[in-house]
């Protein structure tokens, strides 16, 4: 009789009730087989959650003072793959995937959020740096679209990020700056664990980008 790997004890016991057993150890026999059979029953791989790392940043220096504007960033808009946990990967081509069991701690695009505000926010540069969910006003806003955080795997093995920022002066009405951030990361192999710390590293530089990018914005709007 062959197996479902999780058929149940009623539809393995069925067939067997009108057997006759030649002796106790065809039985037993029978019994460690059953035993075996729906031990897998049930049995799911567990999920590996990745998070995103964030460095210690450098104070500003006794002799720098913060520029005198309050931060507000705001959330990417993306497509709907990237508003759920789990690890995208895919080719060049058109098709993506999801793992099952591999997921990021928040969606991708709460995380480069979250990772842009708390990198703007330590950094010590900006009179204050908010989220939209803190409901507060600010003077500029961040907004931005994510179009990729995902694995690629063509040859090698690469991390791709991608990404637009838009600086806006929300008083004015005003765009003082927009940046398109488009990078692969080469993962040091071919496991999840190895592509999300890929990944990891390709926010930090990004992060970095866009922070040089932000203060050098401002820098050429107060001078206008």
């Amino acid at each position: 009789m062959r197996l479902n790997h999780c058929t149940t004890m009623r539809n393995l016991t069925a067939p067997v009730s009108g057997l006759r057993f030649a002796n106790a150890g065809a039985a037993l026999a029978l019994a460690a087989l059953l035993a075996l059979a729906l031990s897998g029953c049930g049995s799911m791989k567990p999920v590996k959650y990745y998070q995103l790392t964030h460095p210690p940043t450098t104070p500003l220096a006794p002799s720098q003072t913060p520029v005198d504007v309050s931060l507000l960033v705001r959330p990417f808009q993306t497509a709907h793959l990237y508003r759920e946990d789990r690890i995208v990967y895919g080719g060049e081509g058109e098709q993506l995937g999801l793992y099952e069991t591999h997921r990021w701690i928040e969606p991708p695009v709460e995380l480069l959020q979250d990772a842009l505000a708390r990198a703007l926010r330590t950094s010590g540069q900006f009179r204050a740096v908010t989220t939209l969910r803190s409901d507060a006003s600010a003077d500029i806003v961040l907004t931005g679209h994510l179009y990729a955080f995902r694995e690629i795997s063509a040859g090698s093995v690469v991390a791709r990020l991608n990404f637009d920022v838009e600086l806006r002066d929300q008083k004015a009405g005003k765009v003082l700056w927009r940046h398109t951030y488009n990078h692969d990361e080469p993962s040091s192999g071919k496991t999840v664990a190895d592509v999300a710390a890929a990944m990891d590293k390709n926010v930090q530089i990004s992060v970095q980008q866009i922070q040089d990018g932000i203060l050098q914005a401002l820098a050429n709007y107060s001078r206008k």
